[in-house]
């Protein structure tokens, strides 16, 4: 059982528990293909998970939001004027290959089904990845992921312009075959209700980047946020078995970063997967991943086969 179960902000629930608090007004129209394209690279959900875990989680959710508004109504009446509404953002953080993209992605299409049909909008944090030759020059290529390779001021400036309300802003993407930020290539985000922001680095604050200290940092943004959580035991093995299914299919792209791993053998493809995350995720997730954990508005833990198993929710 994860130390957060023993801490007094939280509330503690089996599944069984939690999906009582479904909200029998609210059906899942999600089918079989639509989650499939919901599904992260290897990643695993049945839609009984969904509907047990994720549909409870978007009726809180959807409270939190109509209760933010109810918020921001107070604050109108007390100024005398009005103001412009600004997102609600929600954030997904949790290790390396613990499966955040496709909570962020199935999230993203459960909400966008509410009542009203809000507009959502989803990034990653991944964008803001400074490029490689920025992490070659500076010698801290083998810290990708870490604060220090995070464009931390740039995202920080997205975020108070998608607060303020400005249109179309340009946010970067990265892709995952080039192993690198994309150049002069963009998402959109323009003007949403609910915004879904996902990374490893989402709930980091002052203490994590002390070079910058006394400004604002992305967890000051959150409305609420969502820790998707596993034993790192089970993280190895699904970062294993996710690099040797890639191995068979992505690396064989000439303009896939680890093409050169394209035909070792599979023993040896194991052994370098080992040997990557002891050397980047697992300091990694021990020194800035995982301290940030008890900062979550809730909390996803997974068992060894994927399936949520425990929910945490702060008081």
């Amino acid at each position: 059982m994860p130390k957060c179960a023993q801490l007094s902000p939280f509330f503690a629930f089996d599944v069984d528990t939690w999906s009582t608090f479904n909200h029998k007004s609210q059906r899942l129209t999600l089918t079989e293909d639509e989650l499939k394209h919901c599904l992260a690279f290897n990643d695993r959900l049945s839609l009984e998970e969904v509907k047990r875990v994720y549909q409870p989680l978007s009726r809180l959710l959807y409270l939190y939001y109509h209760s933010r508004h109810d918020r921001s109504t107070v604050i109108q009446q007390f100024l005398g004027k009005s103001i412009e509404s600004s997102p609600f953002i929600i954030s997904i953080s949790g290790s390396v290959s613990v499966g955040k993209t496709t909570t962020a992605r199935l999230l993203h299409h459960i909400i966008s089904s509410w009542p009203g049909n809000p507009k959502v909008s989803l990034i990653t944090t991944d964008g803001y990845l400074y490029p490689n030759r920025i992490l070659e020059e500076r010698g801290i290529m083998n810290k990708k992921g870490f604060p220090i390779s995070y464009d931390v001021k740039s995202l920080m400036r997205f975020l108070l312009s998608v607060k303020d309300g400005v249109p179309n802003l340009k946010v970067p993407l990265y892709s995952h075959l080039s192993y690198d930020v994309l150049q002069d290539e963009y998402a959109i985000v323009d003007r949403p209700d609910i915004l879904i922001i996902e990374g490893v680095n989402v709930l980091q604050n002052g203490a994590d980047y002390p070079e910058i200290r006394n400004h604002v940092f992305i967890s000051d943004f959150i409305d609420f946020s969502i820790y998707v959580d596993a034993d790192e035991e089970y993280l190895i093995k699904w970062y294993i078995d996710r690099f040797l299914k890639l191995r068979e299919s992505t690396f064989d792209d000439p303009n896939c970063y680890f093409h050169r791993y394209a035909r070792i053998p599979e023993d040896e493809a194991i052994h370098l997967a080992q040997m990557m995350w002891q050397a980047v995720n697992h300091p990694n997730l021990i020194e800035n991943i995982m301290p940030c954990r008890g900062r979550a508005n809730l909390i996803l833990r997974k068992g060894p086969n994927h399936a949520i198993e425990q929910v945490f929710l702060k008081k």
